[in-house]
């Protein structure tokens, strides 16, 4: 990884301290007991220096228990303290963890749909899972194991030249090579740690994908060709592992045998030490016990760089997320709209839309009017930009030219959630979650009472919920699969009429339903539509009646308003839409 970037990657580690602030105080007495634990372990060959050169040298058994006794107290503090550390820190990494995850979480609802589009959600879900595990494993054990390991690593070596000075100085000039092992080991562990968590992420998206298509992969007899897209993703995968696996396994005998060398070059040393006279056989036993507790933290080092490169490479992709700023949001001096005052007068003024980065605007120049308590019918060719017309209305993308208003006041004026909670939307796509046929309802309307969700499924036509295994409790299944997509067209327009908006967005709701079906939702809509500001996106000649007025969307502007029958008699581009459309619906049919 070049510097440039692996600098960057450090910052983005450096910033997750934020997430550490409310822990502040565990983590330094987790600290704090993982020093005295280390003082306590380093102790402990102190005792044996001076039971070796004292009882056992002088023949005396009575200070051999006390000294022994002292060192078996040490031992028991030694544990009690490595207890409460781990304990301490696993509940603080934790917590860390669950917080970072529900920012992340809550910043990709505020995100634009269009930051959505882009991404693949399985690069979303490994962020949110796996890359935090690895920022939570580092925050926890790592950087703390770092911490005791520098200052167990000083201490001792402060020892062994207090000690005996020539040899201390032989340990401690055996750190050179340690250092060079892990600068190189730590430039090539952050480039492959990188790449394994990027392709973790494409992994995961070819799952998630396969098991939300696995009726359409069925049906094409493609499970093969789908098999093996993923043996190539997941060979991939395996791979970049065993590279890396690779890499630390030839890394890791490197650490081991520069303190093993250097251990053996101690006991000859000291031995000969010993004979001359220039250290007791005390000291020698201490200042090796000592250098065998080195041992520890030097083993301990490839683990730790290597799950510091992979935190702070998990950080910066969390950080690519967190980092993109939502282009939707309350301008300064928003004001709430108030329910009750909305009259549901929309108006749209030289309005035009254009994706980022497109050749040209999808929409231009959109001069419309909707009265309260009419309901309007856009109709339009394929990719004429109706869809894209009605989700400028509650602000799930933005225009970028001219303004859309509500009651005279400028949609970007009011506030997102205010603007939403009076604007009810269902999309030809119906979108259910994994939970009961109740909450997918209720969605938009938690308050909702038994009675307004009775008269929100009959309306909908949707009373097929009543036979199912535990009527309005069951479960449908992640995107509703389990039922047909007139099933989950019923309950998403359901779902859009349970709020009373009092401004009604519906994109083609019906498209998916038979028609006898759909001839029984259209008469129960007319009735909820008197009244209330109703935009429909209309495909299908028949649901064009439920309108008062309808607009031709052509070419990304409105090409002529009138109602039904005016717009037959007069404009030809009308008749062919309807004629075409007609068309592809007895085709579909």
């Amino acid at each position: 990884m070049p510097p440039a970037e692996r600098r960057h990657a450090l910052r983005n580690l450096w910033r997750i301290r934020r997430y550490i602030r409310p822990y502040a105080g565990v983590y330094v007495w987790v600290t704090l007991a993982g020093c005295a634990s280390t003082g306590v372990a380093i102790a402990v060959p102190l005792i044996v220096q001076n039971i070796v050169d004292g009882p056992i040298a002088r023949g005396e058994p009575s200070g051999l228990w006390l000294l022994g006794g002292l060192a078996l107290v040490f031992g028991v503090a030694e544990a009690v303290l490595n207890f409460y550390r781990r304990w301490a820190q696993s509940g603080s990494a934790l917590g860390m963890e669950t917080t970072l995850r529900n920012d992340l979480y809550r910043h990709l609802q505020r995100l634009p749909i269009a930051f959505h589009d882009g991404w693949q959600s399985g690069q979303l879900l490994s962020r949110a899972t796996s890359d935090l595990g690895v920022i939570r494993r580092f925050l926890s054990f790592g950087l703390i194991f770092l911490v005791i390991n520098v200052v167990t690593f000083v201490t001792v070596i402060a020892l062994l030249l207090y000690l005996y000075w020539p040899l201390g100085l032989v340990v401690l000039v055996g750190a050179i090579p340690l250092f060079l092992i892990s600068k190189r080991f730590t430039d090539r562990y952050n480039e492959m740690a990188r790449k394994m968590q990027d392709e973790q992420g494409d992994v995961a998206t070819l799952v998630e994908e396969t098991a939300g298509g696995m009726r359409v992969i069925k049906a094409f007899g493609r499970r093969d060709e789908m098999a093996g897209q993923f043996d190539e993703r997941a060979r991939r995968l395996h791979d970049t592992a065993v590279r890396k696996a690779r890499m630390v396994a030839s890394t890791w005998p490197r650490f081991d045998l520069v303190p093993n060398v250097t251990l053996a070059l101690v006991l000859v040393g000291g031995a000969v030490a010993v004979s001359a006279k220039h250290i007791s056989l005390g000291e020698l036993i201490a200042f090796v016990t000592l250098q065998l507790m080195l041992i520890w933290p030097i083993d301990a080092l490839g683990w730790i760089i290597a799950n510091g490169q992979e935190a702070m490479t998990a950080a910066d992709r969390v950080y690519e997320v967190l980092d993109t700023e939502p282009t939707i949001v309350d301008k300064p001096g928003a004001v709430p709209l108030v329910r009750q005052d909305v009259r549901g007068a929309l108006r749209f003024d030289g309005v035009g839309f254009a994706y980022p980065g497109a050749s040209g605007p999808i929409l231009h120049r959109i001069d419309l009017e909707v009265r309260p308590g009419e309901t309007l019918a856009i109709v339009g060719a394929t990719g004429s930009g109706k869809t894209t017309l009605v989700s400028l209305v509650p602000r799930l993308i933005d225009v970028t030219a001219g303004r859309i208003m509500l009651d005279g006041r400028d949609i970007r004026d009011t506030t997102i959630d205010s603007l939403r909670s009076v604007v009810g939307v269902a999309f030809e796509e119906a979108t259910l979650f994994s939970m009961s046929v109740r909450e997918n309802l209720t969605l938009g309307r938690p308050d909702a009472t038994d009675e307004e969700i009775d008269q929100a499924i009959s309306i909908a036509q949707a009373d097929f919920v009543r036979e199912l295994p535990w009527g309005l409790d069951t479960r449908v299944g992640e995107q509703g699969l389990s039922l047909s997509g007139g099933q989950r067209q019923r309950l998403a327009l359901a779902r859009a009429v349970l709020g009373k908006p009092r401004l009604l967005v519906l994109d083609d709701p019906l498209s998916a339903l038979d028609v006898h079906t759909e001839a029984l939702v259209e008469e129960a809509l007319a009735r909820v539509l008197a009244g209330t500001t109703a935009i429909l996106v209309v495909h299908r000649p028949s649901t064009v009646a439920l309108a008062d007025r309808v607009a031709l969307l052509q070419d990304g502007t409105i090409a002529a308003v009138g109602t039904h029958s005016e717009l037959l008699a007069t404009v030809p581009a009308y008749r062919e839409v309807l004629s075409a459309t007609a068309e592809e619906r007895e085709v579909t049919a």
